[in-house]
């Protein structure tokens, strides 16, 4: 029963570390108007949070060869408390800026160290589990938006003050049932992080070209949804926030459902499948003005995107042998967000320069388009260290 409780404990705390992240989206224009600067630097900040979220991985990851997965993930929860509250706190943009990366380090902590616990914890149905633990992150996302709104009415401050006290209660939580859980003998068995590298480096080069190309379209789209749809679409701020809310919530349903196809289908095909559908949703996007296409495609987008997070997680925690999982998948997991991470301030900035949304989104699916063809020509000649069909 342990194992059980500790997984509960871990998607609550997964749903507060989403939510931390994802926030940023609808506070896009509330921060804009509160410290008086433009698309380019909230562009910026939105970025910090998941850079805060890539860089530390891979230290991380060689941390995980020495602390055990449970305690990293309890000093996550620490981070977050913290630095959610100094972001509660914050009287300038520069200060914000400081507690924002603080928690993108405490979001980095969480993942690195809970997606291998689970998938040893649960061996057998991995796809499952992290689907299930995907649903609590993507439950965050539904009501990022309309916590936004609510929180609007007193002060965006109300969202990071929040977070900062239930962050607090969920780890003690997490810690008083860790110590009455038996870990697997499979957990902290990786103790040589550079040989878990050398080891799988081609591996985790490809999921950080493939998945990490396709979350930097995903971070530039809906990090700026909202503005968007209120400047190229003509939407009113709310109904802009709850179309960003339709994509997310399409995600519930994804990441349950996807969880459990992965355990059934073949990897590699139906992963092309699926990011070949985000770019064809995102581009059919650009060509779309009626509000009820709008929707579809929203719905659309944001099932197929999160369909993705626990497909790639599940094929390449199932790739890495025990002795490489903590260091090849960190290695891979801190890449890919350093990748995403850049999608926010690279949208951002070209807005600000001129560039409208729709040709720049236009852009970039049509450039993953472009590099899935490429992987599946590769694959098909068997140039790469996985088979596509």
């Amino acid at each position: 029963m342990a194992p059980t409780r500790l997984f509960v404990s871990l998607c609550s705390m997964a749903f507060l570390i989403n939510l931390v992240r994802v926030v940023y989206a609808p506070l896009v224009e509330p921060l804009q108007a509160a410290f008086s600067v433009g698309p380019g630097t909230v562009g910026l900040l939105v970025t910090l949070v998941w850079t805060g979220s890539a860089l530390p991985r891979i230290p991380i990851g060689y941390l995980l060869t020495i602390v055990p997965r449970h305690r990293v993930v309890l000093l996550a929860g620490a981070t977050l408390t913290g630095s959610s509250l100094l972001a509660t706190f914050a009287d300038s943009i520069l200060t914000l800026a400081v507690g924002t990366f603080l928690i993108g380090t405490a979001t980095s902590g969480y993942f690195v160290a809970a997606n291998p616990l689970i998938s040893e914890l649960y061996a057998g149905q991995v796809g499952r589990m992290l689907g299930i633990h995907g649903t609590a992150t993507q439950l965050a996302a539904v009501i990022a938006a309309p916590l936004v709104s609510l929180s609007l009415l007193v002060s965006w401050r109300v969202v990071f003050a929040l977070v900062g006290i239930a962050a607090l209660g969920a780890t003690a939580v997490l810690y008083r049932i860790a110590r009455r859980t038996e870990f697997p003998a499979a957990s902290g068995v990786d103790r040589d992080f550079v040989g878990a590298i050398r080891a799988q480096w081609r591996l985790i080069a490809l999921g950080v070209l493939v998945f990490g190309a396709t979350s930097f379209l995903w971070q530039g789209l809906f990090n700026f949804y909202p503005s968007y749809m209120e400047t190229a679409r003509g939407f009113d701020p709310e109904l802009a926030r709850n179309l960003l809310t339709v994509a997310f919530a399409a995600g519930v349903p994804a990441f349950w459902i996807s969880g459990r196809l992965v355990d059934r289908l073949p990897t590699v095909p139906y992963l092309l499948a699926v990011i070949a559908s985000f770019a064809a949703g995102v581009f059919l996007l650009t060509l779309t003005e009626g509000l009820l296409g709008i929707v579809v495609l929203s719905a659309l987008i944001g099932y197929v995107i999160h369909s993705m997070f626990p497909a790639a997680d599940t094929f390449l925690l199932s790739s890495f042998p025990d002795e490489h999982r903590g260091g090849a998948y960190a290695t891979f997991s801190g890449g890919m967000m350093f990748g995403q991470a850049l999608g926010s301030w690279f949208v951002g900035a070209l807005v600000e320069y001129g560039i409208a949304y729709d040709v720049l989104f236009q852009g970039l699916a049509l450039g993953l388009g472009v590099l899935l063809f490429a992987f599946t020509v590769l694959g098909l000649a068997g140039r790469l260290p996985v088979a596509i069909a």
